[in-house]
């Protein structure tokens, strides 16, 4: 093959023209050495084309063998026919990749795929043409390889990993999904989601599940991960179909990134380690383990800062999606799912969490990942690829076949595209500025009766009609065959053998602990906000100017220090119930998170949230009362104060009880409060305050009543067995039955509360 060089006369001094002849048919992918340089070759022979590469404002900094001139890379471009240097990324060792040009004008279009298709290395702004030279008509260039670390990546997660990785191939043939429309009038409407989708992935493999928004990829990923059940068609994994035992080899990342905003990044890991690796292991190595993972994924810049939220300040968004990733590779699952991991990142962050993906993979892992559009840098990341467009498949095979695959039916761009926006419009039906497959076409001429106006071509709904039958026809039954003639990677690997790693995670007593310590750092900043205590305490002073040092020397002033007791009852009601009704529905995402993956026991975790709440509400009404009742000037004796003090604290625990089961029961927070305000009027309207004599068929409310109870032993602490008509009904000689019902009402209300959570279906599997 012949090859030259031309120095041009026309250009500047800094600028060259490389002309090369390139063979049509004869493309290799770049071999990988160990060495610093990785080497591309490209043959010729005879029936060649000439390609030309326009290069400009070169930088000589370094010599080139050839006439001693020095030939970097390009900086700028004309409008002529060119390649961006910049968005030319490396493969693998089994990637081909096709070479896509970008031009400034409409007519240089792009590299016809059906003739050429071409794989580099990526190029960084260090390297250089080492070399250049001829022999048996091969042209070697010599660059370095920024990603030749991919290997030492590789080794290092297989370094951390807890047990040998279960190597599992994910099958799946005739996928479909249909669900009920809501709303309709035919009560059995259904919409289908998924229409036979096929195709598998192989350990080492990254498959993308991209296509246009409404495509079935969510549905199509929760399918194969277990999450949701499929209507019909096979999903096997090692040709075994999914069973509890495997449920513990998936690792699910969830598109929404769901973790406690005020936790540090090392905090959320040790977490989930001490939660979910298995007994076997020490505390020490739990923790090792999630540093380990911290390391891997580069977080050790922000390990000790907090995750943060909407409205907290914390990491960065790619941090924290490592972070969630982080959350399932504790466990080294086979299988890892993850739903569009790159959805709000700018390129770079995208592509560094893709690579971390490619790396995972590479450790010996599947991975499985839905991608809305991405760049053309991690489009070249990706192993295998199924193109979805309204629930069909489109393309199901090699990522980087996938163009070439469309040039062969007559599609391909008429200027200079990426790859993932090409195969979007196509999903979409949107065939401008791609060349109309000849028989699609055909279909529109005059005299055809497809054929509508002059002017109109093929609607999507066409150009979609016609790419699911091309591929149904050319490629579905060739992946069909290969679906059923794959032997298994591993004979003895089945996975109804595999150990329930269940079992061997956490005691009871272990959550229980865990997730009382984690509660406490939690929800801390929560309850001791600047604003809270400030309220409480500016509450307190507030009432105590109010009713400063006031007496009951006369039934006047009794009755108005008895209005302040029943302030107390129903502040002190009011309070900490808006504060628990907001738990369950705001931890509702975290809990059907952890719950899926059998992180804990339900009942660990209801415990020990009532207890870091117990605790934690109790410091706040501590100060009140102190500054309350001495600024008042209540009866001073300790037995007395002890006594209002555990009142109040009795009132606090009933309504937080009451609290957790309004906020179990609906589930969503404009609901929960609505109806609180509605019972907590009814509570302080039925107290015994505002009315003496309650109608008898509604008389038993009161007896339901926390500001009722509170008030009566409020009134019996300060006046003993004194009877006072003014304020209320004459107080009874003991206390008993009052507390006797506080207490009922706070066991009550607690194991009402645990019910309504355990009937919810909290958990997304089945």
């Amino acid at each position: 093959m012949e090859q030259e060089l031309v120095l041009s006369k026309s250009l500047d001094k800094n600028e060259a023209v490389i002309m090369q002849n390139i063979d049509e048919n004869e493309i290799f992918p770049p071999e990988k050495t160990n060495n610093v340089f990785c080497t591309s070759k490209i043959e010729g022979n005879k029936k060649t084309k000439k390609g030309l590469i326009k290069m400009r404002s070169l930088d000589f900094a370094k010599e080139s063998p050839i006439h001693g001139k020095s030939l970097p890379h390009a900086r700028s471009f004309s409008s002529h026919f060119l390649i961006n240097i910049d968005e030319i990324m490396s493969g693998d060792d089994n990637e081909k990749g096709a070479l896509i040009s970008n031009t400034s004008s409409g007519n240089m279009g792009i590299f016809p795929y059906d003739q050429s298709s071409i794989t580099l290395q990526s190029i960084s702004d260090d390297e250089t043409l080492e070399n250049t030279r001829k022999k048996n008509n091969i042209l070697e260039v010599k660059t370095s390889c920024p990603m030749d670390q991919e290997d030492e990546d590789s080794c290092s997660w297989r370094r951390i990993q807890i047990e040998t990785t279960l190597r599992i191939r994910l099958k799946f043939q005739d996928v479909k999904y249909t669900v009920a429309l809501k709303g309709e009038k035919h009560s059995d409407a259904e919409k289908c989601i998924l229409q036979g989708v096929s195709g598998s992935a192989c350990p080492g493999e990254v498959l993308a599940l991209m296509g246009p928004s409404g495509g079935g990829k969510t549905t199509l990923l929760k399918l194969l991960s277990g999450k949701v059940k499929n209507d019909s068609g096979m999903i096997t994994y090692n040709d075994q179909p999914y069973n509890k035992s495997l449920k513990q080899r998936i690792g699910f990342v969830m598109q929404d990134d769901v973790v406690f905003p005020h936790l540090t990044v090392k905090e959320t890991l040790i977490y989930a380690a001490l939660l979910r690796l298995p007994n076997t292991l020490s505390k020490e190595q739990k923790k090792e383990r999630a540093i380990n993972v911290i390391n891997e994924l580069g977080l050790e810049r922000c390990q000790d800062t907090i995750i943060g939220g909407t409205f907290v300040r914390g990491i960065s968004g790619g941090e924290r999606k490592r972070v969630c990733i982080g959350n399932e590779i504790l466990l080294n699952p086979s299988l890892l799912f993850l739903d569009e991991p790159t959805s709000g990142l700018d390129s770079t962050t995208a592509l560094r969490i893709v690579q971390m993906l490619h790396n995972i993979a590479r450790a010996g892992k599947t991975v499985v990942t839905t991608i809305h559009q991405p760049s053309s840098r991690l489009f070249s990341r990706f192993d295998r690829l199924i193109l979805l467009g309204q629930g069909c498949s489109l393309y199901s095979g090699k990522a980087s076949e996938a163009m070439l695959y469309f040039s062969t039916i007559g599609c391909s761009p008429l200027i200079a595209m990426n790859p993932a926006e090409f195969l979007i419009d196509l999903a979409n039906g949107n065939i401008k500025d791609k060349s109309i497959p000849s028989d699609l076409e055909n279909k529109f001429l005059p005299g055809n009766h497809h054929f509508k106006s002059k002017n109109e071509g093929p609607s999507s709904a066409d150009v979609h009609e016609y790419f699911v039958g091309a591929y149904e026809s050319r490629f579905a039954n060739e992946e069909k065959i290969k679906l059923l003639n794959h032997r298994l990677i591993e004979e003895d690997s089945e996975v109804q053998s595999l150990p329930n790693l269940r079992d061997s995670g956490a005691t009871w007593n272990q959550q229980f602990s865990i997730l009382f310590t984690r509660g406490i750092k939690e929800r801390s900043h929560e309850y001791f906000s600047s604003l809270r205590i400030i309220q409480v305490i500016a509450t307190a002073i507030i009432v105590g100017l109010l009713w400063w040092h006031s007496d009951t020397s006369s039934p006047k002033k009794m009755a108005d220090q008895a209005r302040l007791l029943f302030f107390i009852s129903v502040f002190w009601a009011f309070f900490p119930l808006f504060t628990a009704i907001f738990t369950f529905p705001q931890e509702r995402a975290m809990l059907v998170k952890e719950r899926s993956v059998n992180m804990y026991k339900l009942s660990a975790y209801f415990i020990a949230r009532v207890t870091t709440d117990l605790l934690l509400d109790l410091v706040l009404p501590v100060i009140f009362l102190v500054i309350v009742y001495f600024m008042v000037g209540l009866k001073l004796t300790f037995p007395a104060f002890s006594l209002t003090l555990v009142t109040v604290l009795l009132s606090i625990i009933a309504a937080q009880g009451l609290g957790l089961a309004i906020g179990a029961a609906f589930m969503d927070v404009k609901k929960a409060t609505t109806f609180a305000s509605v019972t907590l009027m009814t509570f302080m309207l039925s107290g015994g305050f505002f009315v003496k004599e309650v109608p008898r068929f509604i008389s038993w409310v009161r007896y339901i009543s926390i500001n009722y109870h509170t008030y009566r032993l409020l009134l019996k602490i300060q006046y003993n067995s004194l009877g006072c008509s003014t304020y209320g009904s004459v107080v009874p000689e003991s206390g008993g039955v009052e507390v006797g019902a506080m207490l009922v009402m706070i066991i009550g209300y607690r194991l009402l509360a645990y019910f309504l959570l355990k009937k919810m279906k909290l958990r997304t599997t089945t």
